[in-house]
């Protein structure tokens, strides 16, 4: 075989694999960037809610009716819907430090816990628990040490020493008959929510005790979308006069991520499927023209797979070269890029997934060689 053609598929091949390679690495470890904005909630989940304008203020209603939650349910982008539960109850909370305290009104959400991507050991409550965990936003905990800290004369608190001061919450019914203690636990911190999140299973006791029995259409709905970032999901959103509550930018940048990095693997891929079909070609060539040297060889007893042992061998050590180099190449580009996003505080990913995509796609390429070869010794033998 010609050298020529082998350093052409070794050179093509390594170019498709490192593209593809290259690209599934650099979304893995890029990805943190964004995903770490909310470690509980994924860039796949939107908010929504009405526009408040002076129609809704003016007998009109901000509440989603039940038709319009099932006409978004069936718009094409939309993997599921959940409604936010509210409590129907008063909530008061108090918190003390170093002698001093504060205490305030509060109001309570919940979503269903599938929603949450939180450890069930965080996240959940039962019947006779005292103690309540809280999703709360990083806008309140900012308004505590740049407002009220600072006029009341309170020390500033970090996210993980507010984490750790229990919180007294006492819950009283709307006619103030009935009455519950518990200790709140702020167990996350949103940027893109903007409320209190407490688990499904203790917004459905606490209303069931302490609320009026009466049943109100949500006025706020979280919805997992396939397409993050979708222009069909702006338009519908102005269509219906919607908003999309807290910080959108995450989920555009991660949909974007995704549309890059989908379209350089789909161009590696062709480079690779091209790489496959000149490796292919020139071992058919080359078994074509010795067809004759081949089936004498196979009328003399020769055994078929010493025949085609040469191609075989070819095939094997040209795609394990290209693999390699490629592999060197990835982990190279990788080290280059990551000290250029050292700043951004991203959390690397795991090159497994990289390296054990270059084998199965170099053993799929040595499949289908082979294969190729073993059809074209059989046409041989047949040969009259």
């Amino acid at each position: 075989m010609s050298k020529a053609r082998i350093a052409g598929f070794v050179v093509s091949n390594f170019l498709g694999l490192a593209i593809v390679l290259g690209a599934l690495q650099f979304y893995l470890d890029a990805r943190s960037i964004w995903a770490d904005s909310d470690s509980f909630l994924r860039t796949d989940y939107m908010v929504i809610n009405k526009r408040i304008t002076s129609q809704n203020t003016l007998g009109g209603t901000s509440r989603f009716t039940a038709d319009e939650i099932q006409s978004l349910e069936s718009q094409p982008w939309v993997s599921r819907v959940a409604p936010f539960s509210t409590a129907d109850y008063h909530v008061y909370a108090s918190l003390s430090q170093q002698g001093r305290g504060m205490s305030t009104n509060m109001f309570f959400e919940s979503i269903p816990s599938n929603f949450v991507d939180v450890a069930a050991s965080q996240w959940q409550w039962r019947e006779g628990s005292d103690e309540v965990p809280l999703i709360i936003s990083k806008d309140y905990l900012t308004l505590y040490n740049f407002g009220f800290a600072a006029s009341a004369g309170l020390p500033q608190m970090s996210e993980g020493l507010m984490s750790g001061i229990p919180l007294t919450l006492t819950l009283s019914s709307n006619d103030g008959e009935r009455r519950l203690s518990f200790h709140g636990r702020v167990a996350g911190y949103s940027n893109r929510l903007n409320t209190i999140l407490v688990p499904q299973s203790f917004m459905d006791y606490t209303n069931r005790v302490l609320g009026s029995g009466v049943s109100y259409e949500p006025s706020r709905l979280i919805v997992e979308v396939s397409k993050p970032g979708d222009v069909a999901i702006k338009e519908y959103l102005e269509s219906h006069d919607y908003e999309v509550a807290g910080d959108k930018t995450a989920t555009t940048a991660s949909f974007l991520l995704r549309l890059i990095v989908a379209i350089v693997m789909v161009i590696g891929v062709v480079i690779t499927v091209l790489s496959f079909f000149i490796l292919l070609l020139s071992i058919s060539l080359l078994m074509e023209k010795n067809r004759e040297k081949i089936h004498s060889l196979l009328m003399l007893g020769y055994d078929a797979g010493k025949i085609g042992a040469p191609y075989r061998k070819v095939v094997f050590r040209s795609s394990v070269v290209a693999l390699v180099l490629a592999l060197v190449a990835v982990l190279g580009m990788r080290l280059a890029y990551l000290h250029a996003l050292k700043g951004l505080d991203i959390e690397p990913g795991s090159v497994v997934p990289a390296i054990v995509s270059g084998i199965v796609l170099t053993l799929l390429i040595i499949i289908f060689n082979l294969s190729s070869i073993r059809k074209r010794i059989r046409s041989s033998w047949r040969k009259e």
